[in-house]
């Protein structure tokens, strides 16, 4: 796990203190910041091992050894941990108390999606049905062995935040929206069962993109997709014009159903998979790459001229894909309507695949979860943690773009 610190900016007191003693010693304080990293390592590390101790100390309502009514717990030890900084791979010391109640703020933002994968691994270990692996895994990540009731400490805090998050007001419009599903496997009353993960991404007028709807399902129906989408009304989307997704009936269904004025876009990456059902299995020329070249032109007029060149060129020798692709290209082409700018980004799923092979890269260590609410918390929380990074990241599009082609569009209709 990756944790970024901002080092740029140190406190202005501590800077002056060691400006002093730089000058007092006849050192070039700005050219040993600037050229030694250790050093700068060292004081980036002692500044943080104090937080955590001010922290457990805060948590205690005592320093380490005070004799004092006010205590609340006592220390037990200390587990090590690794942060990656902008200035190198820190080992820190995070200290413990008996009871297990501290938990540091240092890390509190980005260790959800850990807490969470340790609390399905240690779910497993307890229910008898893992491996000592897992417990070693397990005790790796925090330092600690488990018990059913430090489970439920660890799940019930994180439980409350991944809810207000799972349930938070869409008080903003969404024009672009993008939806997925991908399946994990879960233990459900001692059978094992592939249920389906169904995550939505929007982009609102901002030009950010948010998680926006992330919830389980025994499997893609029209219904259990019609209910994801009316929750994310209910919950206040609203102005979604364009939706990206895969090549689903059900799905197609519930989003003509719930949001009937928004575009639909089939993703064109999952329509060229697709397409290799209908050559042989080995084909040695330039069909399927023609085909793909179509949808990098710059306005469907080209697409189109190209798409008909295709068909007038592989027609007799590939009869069968052709045939498929002029029955169902045209789901695949609804993103020339959109400025120009915008087509790489929506012209497929690809930005919610890149989230789900993060949640694969994180679920796999865990494999089967012991329940649904487990593998949801889980997602739920690798989720946030994207979701929070994205809104700090610049704008993922210049939606100037859509406005200008909608004013535009009002123009010629008037």
């Amino acid at each position: 796990m990756r944790v970024m610190f901002d080092v740029t900016d140190p406190d202005e007191r501590k800077h002056t203190m060691t400006e002093k003693k730089g000058k007092a010693e006849g050192i070039d304080v700005k050219a040993l910041l600037a050229g030694d990293d250790a050093f700068i390592r060292t004081v980036v590390r002692a500044a943080l091992q104090e937080v955590l101790e001010a922290e457990m100390t805060e948590a205690l309502s005592a320093e380490k050894g005070e004799r004092t009514t006010s205590r609340v717990g006592y220390r037990s030890g200390y587990y090590g941990r690794t942060l990656i900084t902008r200035v190198g791979k820190l080992e820190l010391r995070v200290p413990q108390d008996r009871d297990g109640r501290f938990s540091t703020e240092l890390f509190e933002r980005y260790q959800r999606s850990e807490r969470a994968l340790v609390a399905a691994l240690a779910e497993m270990y307890v229910q008898g049905v893992s491996t000592r692996k897992v417990k070693a895994i397990t005790e790796e990540l925090c330092g600690h062995s488990f018990s059913a009731s430090s489970i439920s400490t660890i799940n019930r805090r994180l439980d409350e935040s991944l809810a207000q998050f799972a349930a938070r007001r869409l008080s903003e419009a969404f024009p672009y929206l993008i939806v997925d599903a991908r399946y994990e496997k879960v233990r459900e009353a001692g059978v094992i069962t592939s249920q389906a993960v169904l995550i939505a991404i929007g982009i609102d007028w901002d030009g950010r993109r948010q998680v926006v709807g992330v919830e389980m399902a025994n499997r893609e129906s029209r219904s259990s997709w019609r209910d994801f989408l009316l929750g994310l009304r209910e919950r206040g989307l609203a102005g979604v014009e364009f939706v990206v997704a895969d090549d689903h009936a059900g799905l197609k269904a519930a989003i003509r159903e719930v949001l009937p004025e928004a575009a639909y876009q089939r993703c064109y990456v999952h329509f060229l998979r697709n397409a290799l059902d209908y050559v042989p299995r080995k084909v040695d020329d330039d069909c399927l790459q023609e085909l793909r070249w179509i949808y990098d032109r710059r306005n469907l007029a080209e697409a189109r001229a190209d798409l008909a060149a295709w068909i007038g060129k592989w027609q007799a020798k590939y009869a069968k894909l052709v045939a498929w692709v002029e029955d169902n290209i045209e789901e695949t082409l609804t993103f020339y309507q959109l400025p120009r700018q915008h087509h790489k980004h929506l012209k497929s799923t690809n930005m919610l695949e890149r989230l789900n092979e993060e949640i694969k890269r994180r679920t796999h260590v865990v494999r089967i979860f012991p329940n649904a609410e487990s593998c949801l918390r889980l997602v739920r929380a690798l989720c946030v943690e994207t979701h929070e990074n994205w809104l700090e990241a610049h704008r993922y599009l210049n939606m100037d773009y859509l406005r200008e082609l909608k004013k535009e569009a009002m123009r010629k209709a008037a």
